[in-house]
C-alpha cells in the first residue's frame, strides 16, 4: 500500500490492548508515512498514550501487529525498537537534571568504546576518536534545536520548552527514522511552543525524519501536523487535514467542540 509513491514507515493492524476489562486500544489500524509530521488527537482516555506505549515496546499488545520499515516489531521491548530507529519521548521530560545539556546528549549513543575499562586502556586512541565524533554530533544536534548556547547549563535548570527541545536533540543522537512525541507542548508556554513547532518542522525537512505526535495543544497540532488522526475510546475515529477536522462534526463533538465552547 502506498501514498504518493511512498510506502508507510509504520503500519498498525487491528491492534488491541486490554487492562483488566478495559479496552484501552480496541482494534485500531493506521499507517504512518515517511517524512511527515502525523498528529494524533482525542479526548482524555482515548488510548493515545497506550497506543504509543504498544508501538514503541513499552507494553506488549494483546492482539494485532506493528510493522516498522517492513519488519514486524510488536512484542519487542523498548530498547530493541529504539535500536531499530524508532524513538519516543514521554509526557514528562526525563532529562538527567544534574548533568549538563551536552552530557545528556553524550550518553545517548549505544555501544560506546569508553564504557569498557579494558578498551579504555588498550584502545585509548579509538575511544578518544569516538568521543570526539559523539561530541561533534551532540553539538550539531544542539545547534539544530537552538540550545547550543546552553550546552554547559545543568539540564534541570532549563525551562519547560527548552527541556522539550533537549529531548528532541537527544533523539537525534540515535539517528532515528521515526520520532514519537507524547505531548511535546505539555507545560510549555505559547512562545516556546512556536519555537518547538519550528524546530520539529526543520528536523523533518532537513534530516528527513518522520514524526508521529500526540498533542492536546491544538494550536501546535494544527500548525505542524498533516495528516491528523483522531482517536476515541480506543478506536480510530477519522483522519484528515487540519481544515477537514475543523469542520468534522464528530471531531467537534468529542474533542474540539468542548474546548471551543
Amino acid at each position: 500500500m502506498s501514498e504518493n509513491g511512498s510506502s508507510p514507515i509504520l503500519i498498525i493492524k487491528d491492534l488491541k490492548k486490554y487492562f483488566g476489562g478495559i479496552k484501552a486500544i480496541d482494534g485500531i489500524s493506521l499507517e504512518i508515512y515517511p517524512q511527515r509530521i502525523t498528529g494524533l488527537i482525542g479526548p482524555n482516555g482515548a488510548g493515545k498514550t497506550t497506543l504509543f506505549n504498544v508501538i514503541s515496546g513499552f507494553h506488549k499488545p494483546d492482539e494485532g501487529e506493528v510493522h516498522f520499515k517492513g519488519e514486524r516489531i510488536d512484542g519487542l521491548p523498548l530498547h530493541k525498537t529504539f535500536h531499530k530507529g524508532l524513538c519516543r519521548t514521554f509526557q514528562i521530560s526525563r532529562e538527567l537534571k544534574l548533568m549538563t545539556v551536552l552530557e545528556n546528549l553524550m550518553l545517548v549513543p549505544p555501544r560506546q568504546q569508553g564504557e569498557s575499562i579494558l578498551r579504555t586502556w588498550l584502545l585509548s586512541s579509538r575511544v578518544k576518536k569516538q568521543e570526539r565524533e559523539n561530541r561533534d554530533k551532540a553539538l550539531h544536534a544542539l545547534e539544530t534545536v537552538g540550545l547550543l548556547h546552553l550546552k554547559d547549563e545543568y539540564a534541570g535548570n532549563l525551562s519547560g520548552g527548552q527541556k522539550r527541545l533537549l529531548e528532541l536533540a537527544r533523539t537525534m543522537m540515535a539517528d532515528p527514522d521515526l520520532i514519537m512525541f507524547d505531548e511535546p507542548g505539555a507545560g510549555v508556554n505559547p512562545a516556546e511552543r512556536r519555537i518547538l513547532a519550528r524546530r520539529i518542522r526543520q528536523l523533518v525537512e532537513e534530516a528527513e525524519i518522520s514524526v508521529f505526535l500526540i498533542g492536546h495543544e491544538m494550536e501546535l497540532v494544527m500548525d505542524v501536523c498533516e495528516p491528523i488522526i483522531v482517536m476515541d475510546r480506543g478506536k480510530k475515529l477519522t483522519e484528515g487535514s487540519p481544515d477537514e477536522l475543523r469542520s468534522d462534526p464528530r471531531v467537534l463533538e468529542i474533542y474540539l467542540g468542548s474546548s471551543a465552547s
